[in-house]
């Protein structure tokens, strides 16, 4: 029985659960209205939203830690703790003012003080904060309510930089946790966003647990994503970790949770023939596959090897393990960036488009200089992007003559391995797949896996000037016709210098129970104004 069928074999368990053929648990009515239980997407291994750049681990901070400013569903920014802000003539000073009566969850007031340690320990790992940090004249806090960032030269895109949902977003932390080395994790999770990490009930590989702040005073303006009025309307989320998708599904079917962040396409139409329960597209912009390469060490370390398996790759088989056969939730993908915005592009493309050639491609590699030394495949299982992209990529490079070290792992683990700079054989790796958000990929703002600037990069650590020259070259853009130019260079050097392989672009699916409302589509569950009945 291969995989898929196993799948939509134990799914059916859920059809019997749903027509009654398994009890659900015992609940008092009031109570069970008053908590979302949710499957995530993987498991929180751990909780540091600056530390690392795992998607589960940013939705979980949303709930807890609140940010300056947040970007709407139009990918604006838009004031959140703060009340104003001022910019001066020249550009170089940007003077910001917290709205009164923000609290931490200990009950301490948010003071400037902790808002300064906070963009010091992001800006030391963000991207963006990176930009920043290299123009910063001084960030100092002026009063309790008020702080200064003075810069070297203009920086306009500052709010972005500050509202953006990408990991890491600049989460505001009290000023002691804040102080931890942006290169350990933290170990206390105290914020000031609506929701308090339970830490008592964490049990990590089952279960997290939020509850509702109390002290927490939602913005007035409507919630539109990151940005307006977070408001609560359950007390308490628990996060139920289900790595397999046939127990989420008959969980779901059941009643025993009532949202699924990412149900997998086989399983949905089971999930559409239950009339308790609605499945949609969760976020139109989707997903882009991501097939990540280590630029400090053999093989990868040489571009041609990179260029091999552009060369070999065929992005319908990846997108077809992830989606199946719907042939309307996945594109090819000659590029990086998100299709149907005002900035994608084809340019540098061809190496992906047409015939596979894996004799060109094996050329590639022997000049390289592969000479069938272990490629250390780090590959998650309890996600079904990474699982299928690492199946899909471990037959490819078999066929490329590799000898292949397939490390199969869990989500968190392979987030705390892909950080190891070490070579493979001491800890370190050669490949590992993930996948970015649609909103992420839009322009080299937000996106994180495109830049190329070294030690600063995504992990796979790329030094790449001619792609960070485009980067800056979109950053000085004064006009959308300079903005596309600097694009297309930026897709052809990413391609011809092989940041990372693109696997394609792909839609997923959300699903919940019809007792549940107010579920918007975005690149994260926005868990504010959701209610339970």
């Amino acid at each position: 029985m291969d995989r898929r069928h196993f799948i939509k074999a134990g799914a059916g368990i859920g059809a019997l659960a749903a027509s009654g053929g398994l009890a659900a648990p015992a609940l008092a009515q009031g109570a069970a209205a008053k908590t979302l239980r949710f499957v995530p997407q993987a498991n929180l291994a751990n909780f540091d939203p600056i530390w690392g750049t795992q998607y589960v681990v940013r939705n979980a901070a949303a709930l807890v830690w609140d940010t300056l400013y947040g970007v709407d569903d139009k990918l604006t920014p838009q004031r959140q703790m703060v009340e104003h802000e001022e910019v001066s003539s020249d550009g170089l000073t940007w003077t910001f003012r917290l709205r009164p009566g923000l609290k931490f969850h200990d009950g301490t007031p948010v003071l400037a003080r902790d808002c300064v340690a906070s963009l010091v320990r992001w800006s030391a790992r963000d991207p963006m904060g990176l930009m920043l940090k290299a123009i910063q004249e001084e960030l100092v806090a002026v009063d309790d309510r008020t702080f200064r960032w003075r810069l070297k030269k203009p920086y306009p895109k500052m709010l972005l930089a500050l509202a953006k949902n990408n990991a890491p977003c600049s989460f505001m932390m009290p000023e002691r946790i804040a102080k931890t080395d942006p290169f350990q994790q933290i170990s206390e999770y105290i914020g000031s966003g609506p929701m308090k990490f339970v830490r008592g009930d964490w049990v990590p590989g089952a279960k997290a647990v939020f509850e509702r702040f109390a002290d927490y005073v939602p913005r007035a303006e409507p919630a539109s994503w990151l940005a307006g009025g977070k408001k609560m309307l359950v007390d308490r989320i628990e996060w139920h970790i289900m790595p397999d998708p046939a127990t989420a599904s008959a969980a779901l079917q059941n009643g025993e949770v009532d949202w699924w962040e990412n149900p997998i396409a086989d399983l949905v139409p089971v999930l559409k023939r239950n009339r308790n329960i609605k499945v949609d597209i969760g976020d139109p912009l989707g997903n882009i596959g991501a097939f990540r390469l280590n630029h400090l060490h053999p093989p990868f370390n040489d571009v041609r090897a990179r260029r091999a398996l552009l060369t070999a790759l065929s992005q319908e088989d990846f997108m077809r393990a992830i989606v199946g056969s719907d042939d309307s939730l996945w594109k090819a993908l000659p590029g990086y960036f998100t299709p149907g915005t005002p900035l994608y592009n084809e340019e540098g493309g061809e190496i992906l488009k047409g015939p596979r050639d894996l004799a060109a491609a094996k050329k590639l590699l022997a000049e390289s200089g592969y000479s069938g030394q272990p490629v250390t495949m780090v590959v998650a299982q309890d996600q079904p992007v990474t699982k299928a992209q690492g199946d899909v990529a471990a037959d490819l490079l078999k066929k490329l003559g590799m000898n292949v070290d397939f490390i199969a792992t869990d989500w968190g683990t392979t987030g705390q391995r892909r950080a190891v700079k070490a070579p493979p054989a001491q800890g370190g790796w050669n490949i590992f797949f993930s996948w970015h958000a649609g909103a992420d990929c839009i322009n080299p703002a937000s996106y994180t896996a495109i830049r190329a600037n070294g030690d600063g990069a995504w992990f796979g650590w790329p030094d790449i000037p001619a792609v960070e020259q485009q980067v800056g070259n979109w950053f000085e853009a004064k006009t959308l016709d300079e903005e596309k130019v600097a694009m297309r260079a930026l897709n052809k050097a990413a391609l011809d210098n092989v940041v990372y392989v693109p696997s394609g672009f792909f839609l997923g699916y959300t699903a919940w129970r019809n007792s549940v409302s107010g579920i918007v589509k975005g690149p994260l569950p926005f868990f504010w104004n959701v209610a339970k009945s």
